[in-house]
């Protein structure tokens, strides 16, 4: 969420904050009210001065045992005009309240402009694209082949988009998520929580899901909890309406959680397999840090993130994303891209942003400062360290074999009692 007064001193900045994103917002309605809010507190204040006037005017005519009915029906005159600023007050407030939830972060002057993902600038590559003297096959025609995927049995239990896996796929996928967890809480120093997987409103508010992508979402009404669309929802939420010590920051959190969005599932090759998914499994990444070193942090959780493809030896490239690519959230955002051989494309397996004070104001997370004693909002940043789908369709087409078997990376064979997937008998 966006301050109300840097909204105020800054309203063209704002503007073009949100036309560059491909927003809207009506700033000059926010304006607006913002500016009948500050006349009404003022006049409200100045009628609530001259009730305190009049009450001790009313007690001094008691005490000299004279009539004060002219003093009090003033004050009940002035009790109404107040009572009916106070009202209007409320409206605006929630008015404001509404609206300002609406107004998404600004990019941070970094971001490259640019309408949509053809805009987006290549940051970095990694690697170089696995040779092979043999047509490769997709993850689907693998996993079926293999019998470590069952996307067909997945669609008969929930429907299309949540995936079975089987056997060694499974134990791929487990194998995947511990390793990630380990090199980012040994290496990396980040805390290791397992969290809900369901949030109420106020943490979907918290860090922007809600009320934008309230559809995408799914929603258990009963209890009036959603489903997490990622791990960040609980993690950036931990500290929700807390105030830090500043000798506590940076704060590094990493989970594995199950991950639902109802917006995964479209039309077309582009939807078949892990491409879109409903459910997928991932590994994340939050930090709270000081304001001034959210930057620096933020090529370090990138850093963090690329790591894992490194140690699989997947070739990857890291795209700065345009201002009109970026989330609601962020001021500033890194997508990875895996390489997959077989659909011969580029598939994003990570996002890493900077929300800089944005989720912290709705969440009201902030920290005090050692030598002021000042109170400041902090800044997140999160990270996919990384989402296992489409990491699964790069690393079984990277690593098949001319005989149809898959090769299990190096970085792996510490969590499986197998090298080879092959067919089963």
């Amino acid at each position: 969420m966006l301050d109300l007064k840097f909204i105020r001193e800054n309203p063209d900045r704002v503007r073009q904050g949100v036309a560059n994103k491909r927003e809207k917002a009506d700033i000059d309605e926010i304006l607006a009210l913002d500016e009948e809010r500050r006349s009404i507190t003022v006049q409200a204040d100045e009628q609530k001065a001259v009730r305190n006037r009049v009450s001790k005017e009313i007690g001094q005519k008691m005490k000299a045992g004279q009539d004060p009915s002219d003093l009090k029906e003033e004050m009940r005159r002035v009790s109404e005009r107040i009572a009916g600023f106070d009202g209007r007050l409320k409206e605006i407030e929630a008015a404001l309240a509404e609206k300002l939830e609406w107004i998404p972060n600004l990019p941070h002057e970094s971001v490259p402009l640019g309408a949509a993902s053809e805009d987006n600038v290549l940051y970095r590559t990694w690697g170089g694209p696995p040779a092979a003297d043999f047509p490769r096959k997709d993850h689907l025609i693998l996993g079926q082949e293999l019998d470590i995927l069952d996307f067909q049995r997945g669609s008969k239990i929930a429907g299309s988009g949540f995936p079975v896996y089987k056997g060694k796929g499974a134990a791929l996928e487990r194998a995947l998520i511990n390793f990630m967890l380990d090199l980012h809480v040994r290496k990396h120093g980040y805390t290791e929580i397992f969290p809900p997987f369901l949030a109420n409103p106020d943490s979907m508010r918290g860090t922007g899901q809600l009320p934008k992508l309230r559809e995408d979402m799914y929603y258990c009404p009963t209890d009036e909890l959603y489903l997490i669309p990622t791990a960040e929802v609980p993690l950036t939420n931990l500290h929700r309406d807390e105030i830090l010590p500043e000798d506590t920051l940076p704060l590094y959190y990493t989970a594995y959680s199950a991950c639902f969005r109802r917006e995964a599932g479209s039309y077309g090759r582009e939807t078949r397999g892990f491409l879109r998914v409903h459910q997928f499994n991932k590994v994340e990444l939050v930090k709270f840090v000081r304001p001034e070193t959210s930057y620096e942090e933020l090529e370090r959780l990138l850093a963090d993130a690329e790591e894992i493809l490194q140690a699989l030896e997947l070739h990857y490239r890291v795209i700065t994303l345009c201002t009109g690519d970026l989330s609601f959230s962020s001021a500033k955002t890194y997508d990875i891209e895996s390489w997959a051989p077989a659909e011969s494309k580029w598939l994003e397996t990570s996002s890493v942003s900077n929300f800089e004070d944005f989720q912290a104001r709705r969440a009201n997370i902030r920290y005090r400062e050692k030598s002021s004693g000042k109170v400041r909002f902090v800044h997140t940043l999160n990270g996919s360290g990384l989402a296992t789908s489409r990491l699964m369709v790069a690393l079984l087409e990277t690593y098949q074999t001319d005989e149809g078997t898959i090769m299990v990376p190096q970085a792996l064979h510490p969590y499986l009692d197998f090298r080879v997937i092959g067919k089963s008998r």
